[in-house]
């Protein structure tokens, strides 16, 4: 793997959340002069935080969830250009977490996420892999079943 030292390194933690169904929770952010894409729960690790510290933070941050998120499951490395335009070298880590109910709490949203995540739904994996618009990870119905196929 090799990453580009050019671009600051993001660090993120990312959270495949799936529902009684199997249904992936994604959020939907619509950042003016781009378009629209969906994207799993999580973000940014703060300076001082593990990945996993990171993923337990987000979890409740952006859905209300509070529960360990378990092992990381994946590890990807992208580049990308973040919500606020900055191109970054990502180092994103995976945490698989399941829920007894499709109820998510979105009042701990930052101003930010308030204004660009402008819808969340919970998809389906044949969703996942027939939607319309972006879904990242592109490979996300992938990554759920190899997980629930253990």
């Amino acid at each position: 793997m090799t990453l580009n030292t050019a671009l600051r390194l993001r660090r993120a933690a990312r959270l495949i959340v799936l529902d009684p169904q199997c249904r992936a929770l994604m959020f939907r952010y619509d950042v003016p002069g781009r378009p629209p894409f969906w994207v799993t729960a999580g973000g940014e690790c703060e300076p001082d935080e593990t990945f996993e510290e990171a993923a337990r933070r987000e979890l409740l941050e952006e859905t209300g969830i509070t529960v360990d998120p378990g092992p990381q499951i994946a590890r990807m490395t992208p580049e990308f250009i973040t919500v606020e335009g900055e191109p970054v070298q990502a180092d994103e880590r995976f945490f698989l977490v399941r829920v007894d109910e499709a109820r998510i709490d979105t009042s701990r949203h930052t101003a930010l996420e308030q204004e660009l995540m402008t819808q969340h739904r919970w998809f389906t994996l044949a969703e996942l892999e027939s939607w319309d618009e972006a879904v990242f990870p592109v490979n996300l119905a992938d990554m759920i079943r190899s997980q629930i196929a253990t």
